[in-house]
């Protein structure tokens, strides 16, 4: 009974520590799969004679760099728009309230709407719950930048000292299974950059068919919402392709009110196209799984981990395939008409014998 207590005691906080440090384990994996991603890289330029923690510290700041400047591209334009429509509110106000007047023959005017609007029971409600809030939102910023300073971490001792990892990992297995750890390694590296290389080749289609639609438009800042549209939908998972469609809806509505329905219309559009078209060729090719893997795999990460599985499944099973086929016996296959979706045709002397053996002749 001693014993069954024990364990029992072990087992609730083994759980409860793993429950503990299970945002830790995700952030973790993320790193590790970022490095993996970066891996050639930095292997590139440290093979040119370059320290690797230097090539590694590089390749980090070049990606820094780029991100950093899209973002202040992209808020100084956001900051451009939101300025714009606030000085323009009372123009799309007025326009509103003739159509109004204009369709049901009624007296409204702006400054009654003004004031019901200050005076309203709802805004009151809702400068309070946003004066309440402004901590939680802070402290969720705080959080997503300790989550990405961890990320960012860890992803550079991983692709900084990924021999020295290897090296330890390998000490403690047998030679045979050496080999096999360095091969499941290798195999991670390529399936991750080209899952990487077909995002990226998605995300530069993407921007490219969004920028002929809002250049036709004649939307400012045509070329700043084409790379939005095209990174975020697709390395955010989930929820980045209503994120990428609503920017540049917003800022077509500042056009014109219309101009955003286009754009809705176009980016509901190509999202299909993308799904069921683009992204199951592209996916199959550089990671080499079939599409419906590759859709059921997606799923069952988002399941597992969310957001973080989604991102990262494709090429997580992408790597175990290529790792276990090397263990699947193959044999050759027959010629059967089966097998390429034909039917078998009999011939008319196999009716003869059937239809004598059921008639006992």
């Amino acid at each position: 009974m001693v014993l069954a207590l024990a364990l029992v005691a072990a087992f609730q906080l083994g759980s409860w520590a793993f429950h503990q440090v299970t945002g830790l384990l995700i952030n973790v994996l993320i790193a590790f799969f970022l490095a993996l991603a970066i891996e050639p890289a930095v292997s590139r330029l440290a093979s040119s004679g370059m320290r690797r923690g230097l090539a590694t510290f590089l390749v980090f700041l070049g990606l820094t760099v780029a991100v950093a400047g899209f973002v202040i591209l992209l808020g100084s334009m956001l900051a451009g728009q939101i300025i714009k429509m606030i000085e323009g509110f009372p123009e799309y106000l007025d326009s509103l309230i003739n159509w109004i007047n204009s369709t049901f023959h009624s007296e409204l005017r702006r400054v009654d709407v003004q004031e019901s609007l200050v005076h309203s029971d709802w805004l009151r409600k809702y400068v309070q719950n946003s004066a309440g809030g402004v901590l939680d939102v802070s402290a969720q910023v705080l959080g997503g930048l300790f989550q990405l300073l961890t990320i960012t971490l860890f992803s550079f001792y991983f692709a900084a000292d990924g021999p020295r990892l290897r090296r330890a990992l390998c000490s403690v297995l047998p030679p045979a299974r050496q080999a096999e750890v360095l091969r499941a390694w290798e195999i991670a590296v390529d399936k991750t950059g080209g899952y990487i290389y077909s995002r990226g080749l998605m995300a530069l289609i993407s921007g490219v068919a969004h920028y002929a639609l809002l250049q036709a438009l004649g939307i400012p800042y045509a070329p700043v919402l084409a790379v939005w549209v095209g990174l975020v939908s697709q390395f955010i998972p989930t929820i980045g392709t209503y994120l990428a469609g609503a920017l540049p809806m917003l800022i077509a509505f500042t056009v014109a009110p219309w101009y955003a329905v286009w754009v809705l219309a176009f980016v509901v559009i190509y999202q299909q196209f993308e799904n069921y078209m683009l992204q199951p060729k592209l996916t199959a090719r550089s990671v080499d799984i079939h599409p419906a893997v590759a859709f059921g795999s997606v799923i069952a990460g988002t399941a597992l981990l969310g957001a973080v599985g989604a991102l990262i499944s494709i090429p997580a099973v992408a790597t175990l395939q290529a790792f276990l086929g090397a263990y699947v016996k193959r044999y050759d296959v027959t010629d059967d008409p089966r097998v390429q979706g034909q039917r078998r045709t009999r011939g008319p002397g196999s009716l003869v014998v059937r239809l004598r053996g059921l008639f006992g002749g």
